[in-house]
């Protein structure tokens, strides 16, 4: 039975977070930790800060093999990081576990995660991996999507967002509103929406199409 999780940890428990632990006017959104062979690509936007020192930054720490600009939007940028395959603690965690990131934020002090572990067990190898590499973890929320009252992975301004996105017809074709006229609905950015609304169709679609997908042992 699969579990979600809303976890935290400090921001040195990992290297993205160590890298930019000094600069306490950014903050930053994880998109994915994905294991791809040897190497951990984590794909992430960063708020606030100015770019080239945020890149230089990333450029400098040892564990950094390549960073890449992807894109801009508003004040935020994403960036790809390849990182040396010689990592430990909570990406490790993460990997042993095949945990699934839905979501996180961080800042130089903290992150937060949303989690997902195929079963209770993997939820449990995790936190005892983490304690053994003496990483503090909170566990904040637990959720299980077989629950009617606890169905959704979505948090609540995600849901709120989709649901005034789908009522002023921006999911239609042709689109019934503008992103920008959205943002300005929801008294936001239009790269905060647009990353909102990103994060909660790939909850949804976790959720629904791979609810029952079980990885491979």
């Amino acid at each position: 039975m699969s579990v979600i999780a809303d976890v935290t940890v400090p921001a040195n428990s990992f290297p993205l977070g160590r890298v930019l632990m000094e600069m306490s006017d950014i903050e930053i959104e994880l998109e994915r930790i994905v294991p791809l062979q040897e190497a951990i690509i984590p794909l992430f936007w960063i708020s606030g800060g100015d770019p080239e020192t945020i890149e230089a930054r990333l450029h400098e720490h040892p564990q950094t093999e390549t960073v890449t600009e992807l894109t801009t939007a508003d004040d935020a940028t994403l960036y790809e990081v390849h990182w040396s395959p010689d990592i430990n603690g909570l990406i490790q965690a993460l990997i042993d576990t095949r945990a699934k990131i839905l979501e996180a934020t961080g800042t130089a002090d903290t992150w937060d995660f949303r989690l997902r572990f195929t079963a209770h067990e993997d939820l449990s190898a995790f936190n005892m991996a983490l304690t053994e590499d003496d990483i503090p973890v909170t566990l904040r929320h637990i959720y299980n999507p077989t629950l009617p009252e606890e169905q959704s992975a979505l948090s609540s301004d995600q849901r709120e967002t989709l649901l005034t996105a789908y009522r002023h017809g921006y999911f239609k074709v042709p689109r019934g509103t503008t992103l920008r006229d959205l943002a300005e609905t929801e008294e936001i950015s239009d790269s905060a929406l647009s990353q909102r609304i990103r994060r909660g169709v790939d909850a949804l679609v976790e959720q629904a199409l791979l609810a029952d997908d079980q990885p491979d042992r």
